[in-house]
């Protein structure tokens, strides 16, 4: 018998996705049980998941001690994922219960198999149609082959079921039986892909290499924009899959995975596994058991694709790895990248970090020798990067209340007149970031929240972008009670909008805004718009930089390139880097040249004089430096504490009493920073306290926290809150 069975009535320990500290010991059920099994057991009254984690710790009455209900149709988890999540939960201080919870997100793994109606578009066109039957089959069209219950189609479309009969009978619609999960598609490497250039193809071959060997290693793999890094990287997803492993492709963005699908599926001749928040919760369970059971080949997906049960995980990809949406900011607090490397580490499987403009941590991991390093020089094709220039707002006639300098205009006019796209960039989303009083200069805060609310035109409301928090715009000053004296002030992508429209009345303007959209859906199809030609002026916020491929688009202009400069973020400069660079480089990337312009009111800046003169190397090389003299990440560590109560006093008490008993750091030489208001100090009516800790690089900084952490009893309302390497500090 396996030495990972557990006979009947052998006592277990069974991890369980409630908040306890430890396992809790059960008897295994009639025909026993393996070592990994999904199970339910009884928990007081209520039924709740959880998985066998090893031989029961018999520190309990075994007369109270409850039997399994039952083990569910999943395939057992591997050893590798609970190792995995063991040192992931060590690594980010959270509990194991909470990284079970991350692994356990899909709906109804305790249903057995069983058929269900779905429902696809029919072949007849409805006689009549109406606004609700448009929507229906809206969403049938871009769901493609995707399988919608009768739920999830209505609810998606904002109907009710009884339009989707209705359809159903007019043969608009279709209504099948259909497995709950069925396999996906088998891909075939061999279909073949694009002809590479040459370093495309050497750099293909080493990642090749490393897929073969079947050991563990991590590569950077940086290209300028438009290099084919996509086509290089699939190439070792193809070698990946012949040597009858499973493949991961994170993604940062929901918006990039149409284009990207698309390339899959052309390819490898078919679509694979989705994993993203845009997916049906039906679909999510047939990614989780098929990933599980070794019939999902390739996983697409958001960061927590990498908690997916995979049975032989052989690659992951990183896609765009500097972005900062890899680092989950609420809950369990990890970086995605990060952990890519750890569970590929533990698997023997290879990572592959894709970026234009990587990661500081990265680049230094890569200097050190930790990472191999593949460069892809120039663009594919006969594209060429875009010429970069800035204009000094110094010395332009504007207006105030008006963002597009004349010489930007000016560039635009000349697009326009020969049919090409340009793209005007601003990175902040709404109509305008605050509304002031001119009687008594109130400014419109969240109620919950100390942070100004943004008027957001479009929806004709002021939102709060840290709870979610909204309401009308107002007619009176909330303060003096004042009439007609609210103004809006500074731009948002919405108010350029409306000045573009304005200088520009002839052209097609579009807004890419994620919050502008109502379905990730809507959003994709937008972008698939504009890329056929849809609009002639693009305006958007950072989400027009992360890998759209626009190919009419030959002109960028940053409206505000100093905006990131602004603060005191220690990755100020190496964010503002990235993004200037990410964003110029959509311009130019199909035949016609590009140019990339910023207005600046600091064209002498030294991040701006690196963006002008393309010397990456020189930037990261100083940018490392810098950080290597102050002794911070990745030169150092560094851990976030936030502290949050609905009580300011208390929670300033706890965070003086925290500094003052620091003994556990001063033992490896950390300091503690703090306490100090976080700069939104509150959120969602909890009031927010900070310290900054930071230790010497390669010290045990986990263990000294946890000690001291350890000595503070939590009471009432207080809540603490660790984040290992931090990426922001609100």
């Amino acid at each position: 018998m396996s030495p990972g069975f557990f006979k009947e009535d052998d006592l277990i320990a069974v991890l369980t996705t409630q908040p306890f500290a430890s396992t809790l010991d059960y008897r295994a059920p009639e025909g026993g049980c393996h070592l990994g099994a999904f199970v339910e057991v009884p928990l007081g009254p209520r039924k709740v998941l959880g998985v066998v984690w090893g031989p029961g710790v018999g520190d309990f009455d075994p007369a109270k001690i409850r039997a399994v209900i039952r083990v569910l149709d999943a395939a057992p988890m591997r050893d590798e994922l609970r190792s995995f999540l063991e040192r992931a939960g060590d690594y980010t201080l959270t509990p194991l219960s909470a990284m079970l919870r991350l692994c356990t997100r899909a709906p109804g793994l305790g249903d057995p198999p069983s058929m269900r109606k779905v429902y696809r578009l029919g072949l007849s066109e409805p006689g009549r149609m109406t606004d609700a039957r448009t929507r229906v089959l809206d969403v049938l069209r871009d769901m493609g082959r995707l399988s919608l219950t009768l739920g999830e189609l209505a609810e998606t479309a904002g109907v009710t079921p009884s339009v989707v009969k209705g359809l159903v009978k007019l043969g608009a619609v279709t209504e099948e039986e259909s497995p709950r999960d069925t396999a996906f598609p088998r891909l075939d490497p061999d279909l073949g892909g694009k002809e590479l250039t040459g370093d495309q193809a050497a750099g293909a071959e080493a990642l090749m290499a490393g897929v073969r060997s079947g050991d563990y290693g991590t590569t950077l793999l940086r290209g300028v924009t438009g290099s084919g890094k996509t086509e290089v990287y699939l190439e070792a997803v193809a070698e990946c899959l012949r040597r009858g492993r499973q493949a991961l492709v994170l993604l940062p963005e929901i918006a990039l995975s149409a284009e990207f699908l698309t390339r899959v599926e052309a390819r490898f001749g078919a679509r694979p596994a989705e994993w993203h928040s845009g997916v049906t919760v039906t679909e999510r369970r047939r990614v989780w058991k098929m990933v599980g059971e070794g019939r999902a080949q390739l996983v697409v997906g958001a960061r927590s694709a990498l908690f997916l049960p995979f049975q032989q995980l052989g690659l992951v990809v990183v896609d765009e790895e500097h972005d900062t949406s890899y680092k989950q900011e609420e809950g369990v607090l990890y970086n995605a990248r990060d952990m890519a490397v750890l569970r590929a580490a533990i698997c023997g499987a290879r990572v592959v970090l894709a970026s234009a403009t990587p990661s500081l941590e990265s680049w230094a991991n890569a200097e050190a020798g930790k990472y191999d390093r593949i460069e892809l020089t120039s663009r594919f094709g006969v594209a060429v990067m875009p010429k970069m220039r800035t204009i000094d707002m110094r010395a332009e006639d504007l207006p105030r209340d008006r963002w597009v300098s004349p010489s930007l205009a000016r560039s635009v006019t000349q697009r326009l007149e020969k049919g090409e796209q340009s793209l005007l960039f601003l990175n902040r989303r709404g109509y305008a970031p605050v509304t002031i009083c001119r009687a008594c200069g109130h400014q419109i805060g969240c109620d919950h929240c100390d942070a100004r609310m943004v008027e957001h035109r479009f929806l004709k409301r002021l939102v709060c972008h840290q709870c979610g928090e909204s309401k009308p715009v107002p007619d009176i000053c909330p303060s003096c009670e004042a009439e007609d004296k609210l103004a809006a002030v500074g731009p948002g992508v919405e108010r350029l909008g409306e000045e573009v429209t304005g200088l520009f009345p002839e052209a097609r303007v579009a807004v890419l805004s994620s919050d502008m959209y109502g379905s990730a859906r809507a959003l994709k199809a937008e972008i698939e718009n504009i890329a056929q030609g849809a609009a002639d002026i693009i305006i958007g916020t950072q989400l027009v930089a992360k890998g759209h491929n626009f190919p009419l688009l030959t002109l960028v202009g940053v409206i505000d390139a100093d905006l990131g400069l602004q603060g005191s973020d220690l990755r100020a400069a190496e964010r503002t880097f990235q993004l200037m660079r990410q964003v110029a480089g959509r311009a130019g990337r199909a035949e016609k040249p590009g140019e990339a312009v910023m207005q600046t009111y600091q064209p002498e800046h030294p991040v701006i004089r690196s963006i002008l003169a393309g010397d990456e190397e020189g930037f990261w090389r100083a940018e490392a430096a810098e950080r290597r003299a102050a002794g911070v990440p990745p030169y150092g560590r560094m851990a976030g504490i936030i502290l949050s109560s609905t009580d300011v006093q208390e929670v300033f008490d706890l965070g003086n009493a925290m500094a003052r008993q620091d003994g556990a750091l001063r033992k490896i030489g950390a300091q503690v920073f703090g306490p100090a208001p976080a700069p939104i100090a509150r959120v969602r009516g909890r009031h927010r306290v900070r310290l900054l800790v930071k230790a010497p690089k390669g010290v045990a900084l986990q263990a000294a926290l946890a000690e001291w952490a350890g000595q503070f009893r939590l009471r009432g309302q207080l809540r603490l809150a660790i984040d290992i390497d931090p990426q922001s500090f609100y």
